[in-house]
């Protein structure tokens, strides 16, 4: 609460767990692309990063569930409405939701493919494992996807976290998928030509 109090009155900015190496990263890849979808908004800080890297006439579903905190709604949700709604490129469909449950609702009503996905949700080895087989069907071939807490660095050994298990376990080996860049926590991969 006083995060967002010292927010609304321009004191503090949204706040953030990817490093801005990483923001950078994201924003490379998302650079130009039509369909994008980020799992795990918190407030906003990487949105606002992919809204402005992607194609101007690009679409960005924003999935998080924002859980209602003890006052009866989430300040995290406050901020990062106010704060994507500020940048004027494409377009942005808010998803108050897993991203499991997303990418079944958005499975089930189009064909369409996406050329990104940023997967910063769930981290545990079930959450990750849910998310992946939900949203790499989705992906376009070409498309990217990149899983933000995915490996150890120097600065946060998280070798043992479910979501670094399930990347170096089941999703690094996938024969669907190559690495192309690694920065920090983040991997980024992308879908070879075939699709599911």
């Amino acid at each position: 609460m006083v995060h967002l109090v010292f927010w609304w009155l321009g004191c503090a900015k949204g706040e953030t767990q990817t490093s801005e190496a990483e923001r950078d990263c994201l924003a490379r890849h998302a650079a130009g692309k039509r369909i994008l979808a980020e799992i795990g908004v918190y407030e906003g800080v990487t949105t606002c990063r992919l809204r402005k890297a992607m194609h101007p006439t690009g679409e960005l579903f924003a999935i998080d569930p924002y859980p209602r905190q003890r006052l009866g709604f989430s300040a995290q949700r406050i901020i990062a409405h106010r704060d994507v709604s500020r940048i004027p490129v494409g377009k942005v469909r808010w998803m108050r939701t897993t991203g499991s449950i997303a990418a079944g609702e958005i499975y089930s009503r189009s064909t369409r493919r996406f050329d990104f996905v940023f997967i910063d949700g769930d981290h545990s080895y079930e959450g990750l494992k849910a998310d992946w087989e939900a949203w790499s069907r989705l992906a376009a071939p070409g498309g990217i996807i990149a899983l933000h807490d995915s490996r150890s660095t120097p600065d946060r050994p998280i070798g043992d976290w479910g979501s670094a298990r399930f990347t170096r376990d089941v999703i690094a080996p996938d024969p669907n998928f190559q690495i192309v860049e690694i920065v920090d926590s983040l991997t980024v991969l992308q879908r070879r030509n075939q699709v599911p």
